[in-house]
């Protein structure tokens, strides 16, 4: 425990907090005296004894959540909220991981030590693991030339991939078996919901290692820090601040298309219809010619990659678009994974922060399954390729990332050919395009403009592509 509480003496260095060597021996005379077997004198007798400034507390208690309690707490939520959604006791919820437990038992292969955890609800070992790969990460992080996000390199360390391979395998299993239906179908629904508490709580870790090292700001600098701040790693409160970053950046938006269109009323001066008219008077333009013509409104099909690793990106776009429809004919929104579907009723029928949770919770689509990029083309040019025409901008944001699949570029080629323009936004570091997976080497060529775009202000520099 010594070894700990001297780590967590550390943590609040790196946030600001002064610790004394000589108070770190106050901490440890005082739980040797107190134990650690009561939580709330633990925090007391740290608190009391580590902190001197009453400006210090509120970055204890928040530092304290995070390294004693933040992967435990988080995991406990996770199953809380499980069983609230398959409508389980806790009794009837712990039946049902006895049984997977046996199951898992029966088969075939090998499963990954993570995968047993996640799906037995080993809490003790779920943590341990998640806490390797984040000490990991900090100690070999950032020699990697900042190549890949720290949740790509943490999901390469944990075996993500395999934990969803098991898991389908499993699943492939269970329905061979056959069994009750309401409970098989309990077992299903548990099986989805554990592979994306495991995205979460794997960004959940990576924020709480952040926070340890001092990474985020806790000063009054917030909302710049929101908008430097990449999307993969936006916490609850981020996502709720969205909503006004959104506002922001499209009322921007309007802005310079006011300006834009008030000078389109006066016209722009036009050289050669001057010169025509002048002839007469050996070429002196007497009488100035402007082009009035009228500028129509052009119509947008966004396409929204909404696996787990863009998310908070997909949302983001999805809003911002929503936001600004009125500038636009017509705007039709698409969310896919593997599978592709329209989300544009929605829109239509409920507010924006309705609407965009249901696109993205499931309802629609798939959102577990494996991302499919080629796949989704292939749907969007087989039921919606004859709705594209010349007033259209097409959207699309994703990682570019396609499971090694069909990659299926001739579809962004025919869209490209027929469309006013083709953009794609790419929520990650334009240096790992190409590495792994990615397929953006075979997207690019086909696409009008191909930016990255993690952050708002990166948004913002590329806002006016996708203006009219």
């Amino acid at each position: 425990m010594e070894e700990r509480v001297i780590e967590f003496a550390n943590v609040l260095r790196r946030n600001g907090v002064r610790v004394s060597l000589a108070e770190n021996m106050d901490a440890f005379r005082a739980l040797k005296s107190l134990g650690i077997a009561d939580p709330l004198l633990f925090r007391h007798a740290l608190r009391a004894t580590l902190i001197k400034r009453g400006s210090d507390i509120q970055p204890f208690e928040e530092l304290f959540d995070f390294f004693f309690l933040g992967i435990g707490q988080a995991i406990d939520a996770l199953d809380r909220r499980v069983m609230a959604e398959l409508g389980l006791s806790p009794a009837e919820f712990q039946q049902m991981l006895e049984r997977i437990e046996r199951l898992l038992k029966e088969m075939d292969g090998d499963l990954s030590d993570l995968t047993r955890a996640l799906l037995t609800a080993n809490r003790g070992e779920l943590e341990r693991l998640l806490r390797e790969a984040a000490q990991r990460e900090g100690e070999s992080g950032l020699n990697d030339g900042f190549r890949f996000t720290p949740y790509t390199r943490m999901g390469a360390r944990l075996g993500l991939d395999r934990v969803q391979s098991d898991i389908e395998r499993f699943k492939a299993m269970l329905r061979m078996l056959g069994g009750a239906g309401e409970e098989l179908q309990n077992v299903l629904r548990f099986l989805d919901e554990r592979m994306r508490d495991l995205n979460r709580l794997l960004r959940q870790v990576i924020q709480q290692e952040q926070r340890k090292r001092g990474v985020e700001p806790r000063d009054s600098g917030q909302r710049s820090s929101l908008a430097d701040k990449s999307f993969a790693f936006y916490t609850e409160d981020d996502i709720r601040r969205m909503n006004d970053a959104v506002a922001r950046l499209a009322q921007r938006l309007k802005n310079r298309l006011s300006v834009r269109r008030k000078k389109a009323v006066r016209g722009r001066f036009n050289v050669k219809e001057t010169l025509r008219s002048n002839l007469q008077y050996g070429g002196v333009p007497f009488h100035i010619q402007l082009d009035r013509r009228k500028k129509t409104k052009p119509q947008v099909m966004i396409l929204c990659d909404i696996s787990d690793s863009v998310l908070n990106a997909s949302r983001f776009m999805l809003q911002f678009v929503y936001s600004v429809q009125d500038l636009y004919a017509k705007v039709r929104s698409f969310v896919f994974v593997s599978d592709l579907g329209e989300v544009t009723k929605l829109f239509e029928e409920h507010d924006i922060n309705h609407a965009v949770e249901t696109a993205l919770k499931g309802d629609v689509i798939d959102v577990f399954s494996h991302s499919n990029f080629g796949r989704a083309f292939e749907i969007f040019y087989r039921n919606y390729f004859s709705a594209v025409n010349r007033k259209t901008t097409v959207l699309i944001i994703g990682d570019g990332r396609n499971n090694y699949n069909r990659p299926s570029d001739w579809v962004l080629r025919e869209i490209q050919q027929k469309a006013k323009q083709l953009i794609w936004l790419n929520p990650e570091s334009r240096m790992t395009w190409g590495v792994g997976d990615s397929e953006m080497p075979r997207y690019g060529p086909y696409c009008d403009v191909a930016e990255e775009c993690r952050s708002i202000n990166q948004l913002d520099k590329v806002v006016d592509l996708i203006a009219p």
